[in-house]
C-alpha cells in the first residue's frame, strides 16, 4: 500500500476519534449560551470561506470568472430577499450570461 493511503487512513482515524471524544463532552457545557452562539458563528464563518475558496480559486490561482458573478448576483438576490430557489436562479443565470459574453 502506498504511503498516501496510509495519510488518508490516519486522517480517517483521527477524524473518527475526535467525534467520539464530542459525547464524552458534558451536556451542561454543550448547552451553554455561548457555546451555542461560537459554534453557530463558526459554522457560517466555515460555510462563508468555504464558499469564497470555491468560487475564486482555480487550481493554485485566483480568478474572477463566471462563478465570481454568480455569486454576487445570487448576493444581490438575497439582499433582496428573494426565495433561495430564486437565488439559485438568478446564480445560474448570471454565470450562463457572463459564459456566454465570453467573460468566464
Amino acid at each position: 500500500m502506498s504511503a498516501l493511503w496510509w495519510w488518508v487512513l490516519a486522517g480517517c482515524a483521527a477524524a473518527y476519534g475526535i467525534k467520539l471524544l464530542g459525547y464524552l463532552v458534558p451536556e451542561r457545557i454543550l448547552e451553554n449560551e455561548k457555546m451555542t452562539r461560537a459554534a453557530g458563528a463558526l459554522t457560517i464563518g466555515l460555510l462563508a470561506s468555504l464558499t469564497i475558496v470555491n468560487t475564486v480559486a482555480s487550481g493554485s490561482e485566483v480568478s474572477f470568472d463566471a462563478r465570481f458573478a454568480a455569486l454576487m448576483a445570487a448576493a444581490i438576490a438575497l439582499l433582496l430577499r428573494a426565495p433561495f430557489l430564486v437565488v439559485v436562479i438568478v446564480g445560474a443565470v448570471a454565470a450562463a450570461l457572463v459564459r456566454f459574453l465570453g467573460w468566464g
